[in-house]
């Protein structure tokens, strides 16, 4: 028999646990893509319980459904449109009159709607008690009670979901938020509108669609000229002649008036169902917060914890890293000896190996970064470094909350972007969005690494998050230029709820980390193997090179002189000829190797353009490779990886041996660095900035100005440490 299929949506304010649920609901059996039409990203999970196939949809996390941002849209329109089977509403328990705003919103709409009172741990050591029974009542919801982060109350949760989708929907309306005497006559005249001019075909519930039209909301106003079309005009009319009523009765306008009533409403509820002990009690997040948002020591700390999350991701990350590329040289070592000599040979272990297991080895390094952002996240420190960065972003013309988006980039740049829509000014998130790429993303970590390892040893870590500590600096001061030049606009009040501290759930760690770390691995597959394969063409073709001389011979030569010495010599004596010989035939197979790279297609094109980072310190092949970064920085990796290490003999160190012996100094891999940190989005960020903006010469203006600024900074860097060195 068929497993009946279910749909349950979830829905809540932001910080109320909800994605904590959802990650406890539907574990890994989750796909992340965005809703259609815009870029919220939108999360469904499955999941089997008690014989249903249980379709669990995360809502984007909003205060209410009134269609103010585009998140507000998402979560109304999906609950109107697609009619799921329930709705849970997630109850910060902790903060129940707050929460309750949204939950009459979801009960004035005509849908089933489940409470789930999360956190109810925290509401009992504040002291609250919550009576669900008078709560289910009062509204005639379901009432559950859950604590996320522990896992409790989950089975109960899907056994209620499953429960009220079978139950008599006709109940549902029974209880209804009840507004005062002249709005519920204006309902109902307003309904009688809606009939008495055959508006059926309105797919809504009429009176909620009532209530809307009085609170004069833009998108079913529109949606109701859409179904009606000519009688939809009359009906407005005669709406207009309710609001004006109202607006003439109250002395404001009806959708305030409403407003204010649901919160009377709430407070009568609160008063009947929740009730506070007088004991004392500590508030644990409070007294965190005196040290961690503290004006003094509270920044420092904070620096404290952004160095320790690159220290950490550099130095424990090396381990797994070695294991990693043990594993690629095994393979490479294998089909070396398992296939003969042909160029699919070489393509398959110079150009797609090589490639792809120059950055893929890096993958343990990212799931550090983002395991540690979605632990800041988690824990509710993420809103704290906002709070701290209010005062410095005022330096720009901005508030604290453009930091989050910018934290982001450190992860993303894409998500980052996108994140800057919660934002109330549309220059503040222009402004936002032109500044987040200069936050390090985790796809330029693997350059840094490479370099910083091969030429800082172990200051690796600290060097890193100098350049992570760059990126910021910069975005503040083009930021304040943009804001007194560009983008002219008054600072933007700041307030912003920060929510208690909580102890993350390894499992929804994990889930965060992964979800982030699989677009990484996607690249794998696409970008990075794809550029791979091109920048492997062009550095193999043309096959026949004509060497300025015969290398063969002098190989040939070398082994011959040293043979004749070692006829004489003793086995001691041998074994050093041995080694000086082996060197001697690698220096000229290197050469051959240099050469041969520099004739080639590829070769050509970084003669072209290496007399424009030559001043920086970046010889050809570096030039290639920061070219190649333009489709994703991931890629620069994989170019080195190819055109520096080609032919050397594989060791754990090969790219970055390759770099040191390729002439590179120490200044001019920081100079490369901050060179990658600065210069032009990839590919994926600059159609976030061009959808964002809604802009093309946005798009262009940040290519040209993040490259402009990148060689001026790179430039003094390396002119500069020149100069200092001498």
């Amino acid at each position: 028999m068929t497993p009946k299929q279910l749909t349950i949506a979830l829905a809540g304010n932001p910080n109320s646990g909800k994605t904590t649920i959802f990650n406890n609901l539907t574990g890994t059996r989750q796909k992340v893509g965005n809703w259609p039409g815009v870029t919220v990203e939108k999360k469904e999970g499955n999941v089997k319980h008690a014989g249903y196939d249980l379709k669990i949809v995360d809502l984007p996390g909003t205060y209410s459904l009134t269609p103010f941002s585009i998140e507000e849209i998402v979560a109304r329109d999906y609950i109107l449109e697609e009619r799921p089977d329930v709705v849970i509403d997630i109850i910060d328990a902790s903060n129940l009159e707050r929460s309750l705003y949204l939950a009459t919103q979801l009960r004035e709409i005509d849908c089933s709607v489940l409470f789930a009172l999360n956190m109810a741990d925290v509401a009992r050591s504040r002291g609250l008690k919550i009576d669900d029974r008078k709560l289910s009542e009062l509204l005639a919801v379901p009432v559950v009670f859950t604590v996320g982060n522990k896992n409790k109350g989950m089975e109960t949760l899907l056994e209620q979901a499953i429960a009220l989708a079978e139950s008599d929907r006709s109940a549902v309306q029974k209880r209804k938020v009840k507004y005062s005497k002249d709005i519920e006559d204006a309902i109902s005249k307003v309904e009688k509108i809606i009939g008495n001019h055959n508006a059926g075909v309105i797919p809504y519930n009429i009176r909620w669609t009532a209530i809307k039209l009085l609170e004069n909301d833009k998108i079913v106003t529109s949606r109701i000229l859409e179904k009606t079309g000519n009688i939809g005009e009359k009906i407005l009319e005669d709406i207009d002649n309710q609001r004006n009523f109202l607006i003439d009765r109250f002395d404001d306008d009806p959708e305030i008036v409403m407003t204010d009533e649901r919160y009377g409403f709430i407070a009568g509820i609160i008063m009947e169902v929740l009730a506070s002990s007088t004991k004392q009690r500590v508030d644990i997040s409070r007294n965190i917060d005196l040290v961690l948002t503290n004006r003094f020591v509270g920044f420092p700390i904070f620096i404290f914890f952004i160095w320790a999350m690159f220290q950490l991701t550099f130095s424990l990350g090396a381990y797994p890293m070695n294991w990693i590329d043990s594993g690629i040289k095994l393979l490479s070592s294998f089909l070396a000896q398992a296939l003969p000599n042909n160029i699919f040979k070489d393509f398959l272990i110079q150009g797609v190996i090589a490639g792809v297991g120059s950055v893929i080895i890096f993958l343990p390094n990212i799931l550090i970064l983002f395991f540690c952002i979605a632990l800041f996240e988690d824990t509710g420190y993420m809103a704290r470094a906002a709070f701290l960065m209010d005062k410095i972003m005022h330096l720009i013309g901005l508030h604290g909350k453009s930091f989050i988006p910018m934290l982001m980039g450190f992860g993303c740049n894409v998500p980052a972007i996108m994140a800057s829509r919660t934002l109330e000014s549309e220059k503040d998130r222009t402004l936002t969005i032109l500044i987040t790429p200069f936050m390090s993303c985790s796809a330029r970590l693997p350059v840094y690494i490479i370099l910083a390892g091969a030429f800082f040893g172990a200051k690796a870590g600290t060097v890193i998050f100098c350049i992570y500590l760059l990126g910021i600096v910069l975005s503040i001061i083009t930021g304040r230029l943009f804001r007194s030049t560009l983008l002219r606009g008054a600072d933007a009040p700041f307030v912003m709820e920060l929510p208690p501290y909580r102890i993350p759930m390894i499992k929804s760690l994990m889930i965060h980390m992964w979800d982030r770390s699989k677009i990484f691995l996607k690249k794998m597959g696409g970008y990075i193997l794809i550029g791979s394969i091109v920048v492997w063409t062009l550095s193999a073709f043309p096959l026949h090179i004509s060497y300025s001389k015969d290398y063969a011979s002098e190989i040939e030569q070398v082994q011959r002189s040293y043979h004749a010495q070692m006829i004489a010599a003793t086995d001691a004596e041998k074994s050093v000829l041995q080694q000086k010989m082996d060197l001697a035939v690698d220096r000229i197979i290197r050469s051959q190797a240099a050469e041969r790279a520099e004739k080639s297609y590829m070769g050509r094109i970084g003669k072209i353009i290496e007399p424009v980072f030559a001043p920086i310190g970046i010889d050809w092949r570096g030039s290639v490779a920061l070219l190649t970064g333009f489709v994703a920085k991931e890629i620069v990796v994989s170019t080195m990886g190819i055109l520096y290490a080609a032919d050397q003999k594989k060791d754990s160190k090969a790219l970055e041996n390759a770099l040191v012996s390729s002439g590179m100094t120490s200044i001019a891999a920081l100079a490369m660095m901050v060179f990658v940190l600065l210069y032009m989005p990839c590919l994926a960020t600059l159609s976030a900035i061009r959808r964002e903006t809604a802009s093309l010469k946005w798009m262009i203006f940040s290519i040209s100005y993040s490259t402009m600024l990148a060689w001026i900074m790179a430039f003094l860097v390396y002119q500069g440490g020149n100069i200092i060195g001498a």
